[in-house]
């Protein structure tokens, strides 16, 4: 196996399997996590236009939106497929994995980690891919890294109305012991984060004073299950609204990190 070695199921979830490109717009809950994604980034980025390496972006949600508020974006994905679709959103894209960046040191005023560290397993493998991102970031600069949470599979398999299946609820039980995901069931292989471990990752990178935030908030699977059973959207309606409402005012209350699909660890590097 190659040091840096990506496991083909990966590759071939998101370059056959799975629209990576419309998973944050096809649902409430995807935009919910688009909208306040962008809102925590804007909150901590240095202004346009700053250097911003997006590491993992697929196919560039992200970087879309960066390049058109004036920040100059380079994108760096496993996968062939993100990166031709990333090309298309006006940043500059390559082929390459978070382990070992082909950035120069101190090259990137923020380095943006929103994919890779829930699809390493192995805490080596995070514990690289931090050392990359501390490598290419400029002293000061800033690092955000997103984690999947430990419990979201349990709010998850609740909205789609099948956790009480004995084969469901004991991959949850094992994903809530170990964090590790069998990549079994519509999802890859992965690791799921409590927040005081994704904490603790980025600040053992030497990333300074770090805050974790929750994405989506505690209302997400609500937004989720609605849909899941009415076959409606809810983008833009009021369910939606107060759902994004709930995640800003669960801020400043950390026992609420839990109850969010994805968290947000945002420092600076010293």
């Amino acid at each position: 196996m190659a040091p840096h070695h990506v496991p083909p199921g990966i590759i071939d979830f998101y370059a056959s399997g799975y629209d990576e490109g419309s998973r944050l717009t096809k649902s409430a809950d995807g935009v919910l996590e688009l909208v306040r994604t962008q809102e925590l980034l804007r909150r901590h980025l240095p202004p346009a236009p700053a250097k911003v390496l997006d590491v993992g972006g697929g196919p560039g949600a992200h970087a879309r939106w960066l390049v058109e508020a004036g920040y100059a974006v380079r994108l760096v994905d496993p996968v062939e497929r993100h990166v031709q679709e990333a090309l298309e959103t006006g940043a500059t894209a390559e082929r390459g994995d978070a382990r070992a960046l082909t950035a120069a040191d101190g090259s990137y005023d923020a380095v943006l980690l929103l994919g890779p560290l829930y699809h390493l397993t192995d805490p080596a493998d995070r514990k690289a891919a931090l050392a990359e991102a501390r490598r290419v970031v400029r002293p000061g600069g800033l690092v955000a890294a997103a984690g999947i949470n430990r419990y979201a599979p349990l709010f998850e398999h609740t909205a789609y109305a099948h956790l009480h299946e004995p084969a469901i609820g004991e991959s949850i039980v094992e994903s809530l012991a170990t964090g590790v995901y069998d990549g079994r069931r519509g999802f890859t292989e992965a690791y799921f984060h409590t927040p005081e471990e994704l904490a603790a990752e980025l600040r053992d990178s030497g990333c300074e004073d770090p805050v974790v935030y929750g994405i989506e908030g505690p209302a997400w699977s609500l937004l989720k299950a609605t849909e899941q059973h009415t076959g409606e959207s809810l983008v833009g309606s009021p369910l939606f609204e107060s759902a994004l409402a709930a995640a800003l005012l669960a801020e400043p209350h950390p026992q609420l990190l839990a109850a969010s699909s994805h968290l947000l660890a945002v420092g600076c590097h010293r």
